[in-house]
Order: structure tokens, then C-alpha cells, then sequence
């Protein structure tokens, strides 16, 4: 399965829908992780963080786009 984590744009919103320890989890599980550059920011994660756990850092539309 495909996991997208796009960028929260809600004004004041401070979280992320996914952590790095829940990114690493998905990908043990067999999951692509795919989160958007700067998802993180302002809870305090950076893309190097995610990029430890396994996940694959991309633009807004790599976050939202279907498998092909």
C-alpha cells in the first residue's frame, strides 16, 4: 500500500498525521511511505528524520499520487 503524508496547510496547525517511529512501523509492514518535504517542520520533525524510518521524501503531488 501506498502511504502519502502531504504538508498540513491549516492555518495554525501544528501537527503531522505521521510520525517517524509509525513511518518505520508501515514500512516493516511492507508499505511505501511517501511524505511531502516539510510535513514535519512544525511539530518538529525533520526530512532527515523520515528519511531514517524508511520513508521516501517528495513534492505535494509525489505525496498524493496514485500507484501506477
Amino acid at each position: 500500500m501506498l502511504i502519502g503524508v502531504p504538508l498540513e496547510t491549516a492555518a495554525g496547525e501544528t501537527r503531522v498525521s505521521v510520525t517517524p517511529e509509525t513511518a518505520k512501523k508501515l514500512k516493516a509492514q511492507g508499505h511505501t511511505v511517501r511524505v511531502q518535504s516539510g510535513a514535519g517542520i512544525s511539530a518538529s520533525v525533520t526530512d532527515g528524520a523520515y528519511e531514517a524510518a524508511g520513508a521516501e521524501i517528495t513534492d505535494r503531488a509525489g505525496a498524493l499520487a496514485q500507484r501506477r
